[in-house]
């Protein structure tokens, strides 16, 4: 046919189908802690309300022929509102000309793996703040430094237990963990009061997941990376149904040769340098509607049990 303008890396822009787009956030859900523990619930570009408990029904005995106590139960709603996550990678024109299908299969992964650990340090940590103040787990009083017990004690299975303790004195639940992978070494070496194995690992849940599923003290519980902070705390206990997540879709993406992009802290021409950037964006929403349902866990040394 002929020739109205060149073939340039733009027409590339529709190569991701929309199933390899969803394939995208299957992989950046199975890699994200978080994500593995909290229900989704549906979320669109404006946000959504979230009904919220705040008193149950109760009921009493009553004789024969007499009158039936009153009651009702009471709910609020919370806002969830998303907010956008976002990476670009840039490689050489000469990468895409290669096989640009194939190099967009490879990045998957990695982008995936980014948007994972972005979206746990957020909903964990409050890492940037991006869905509001306080509105994290990690926002609990609650915690509990492993290595605290001696293991004339119970040693780290008493730890946990210390942990399941201050939760239940404060009539809260304990649906599971969420620890970082640098916990494992010493689940593994630890045991419970009856010299079993404290986590039990279920890899074969899920083998292509660089999650590590198990159970600890009987709840499920989830090992993987960037779940600690850098400042001592290295998991999390307690009631994951205090918490949801949603997104609005998938990941969008665009292709350009023309922009300019700032790498090592300097403005970059594409066009100058050709160069190809490759732009990943997807929206999330996160709500905590307890932060005192979960207890945080530190490794020794970081500080004391509160």
């Amino acid at each position: 046919m002929a020739i109205t303008a060149a073939t340039v890396t733009g027409d590339f822009s529709g190569f991701l189908p929309a199933p390899i787009a969803e394939a995208y956030f299957e992989s950046a859900r199975q890699a994200s802690v978080v994500q593995q523990l909290v229900r989704r619930v549906p979320l669109g570009i404006n946000g959504a309300g979230v009904p919220v408990v705040t008193s149950k029904p109760t009921a009493g005995w009553v004789g024969e022929g007499e009158e039936k106590p009153k009651t009702k139960g009471a709910l609020t709603l919370k806002s969830i509102t998303p907010k956008k996550l976002a990476a670009i990678a840039v490689v050489s024109a000469e990468v895409v000309r290669a096989n640009p299908g194939n190099y967009i299969e490879i990045l998957r992964a990695d982008i995936a793996e980014a948007f994972a650990k972005a979206f746990d340090a957020a909903a964990l940590h409050g890492t940037n703040t991006p869905f509001g103040v306080g509105n994290y787990i990690g926002a609990t009083t609650k915690s509990v430094t492993l290595g605290t017990a001696t293991q004339q004690t119970g040693g780290v299975y008493q730890d946990i237990v210390s942990g399941l303790d201050k939760l239940v004195q404060d009539g809260k639940k304990l649906t599971g963990f969420a620890f970082d992978s640098l916990a494992e070494p010493t689940f593994l070496g630890a045991t419970d009061n009856t010299g079993r194995p404290l986590f039990i690992d279920t890899p074969l849940d899920n083998t292509t997941s660089v999650v590590t599923p198990g159970r600890l003290i009987g709840r499920r519980a989830f090992l993987g990376d960037g779940v600690e902070d850098g400042a001592g705390v290295i998991g999390f206990g307690g009631d994951w149904s205090q918490a949801v997540w949603g997104a609005v879709g998938g990941i969008s993406y665009d292709v350009s040769t023309q922009a300019t992009v700032t790498i090592d802290n300097e403005l970059v021409s594409l066009f100058e340098h050709n160069l190809v950037a490759i732009r990943a964006e997807a929206e999330y929403g996160w709500l905590v509607n307890d932060a005192e349902a979960f207890v945080a866990y530190e490794v020794a040394g970081a500080g004391s049990g509160s």
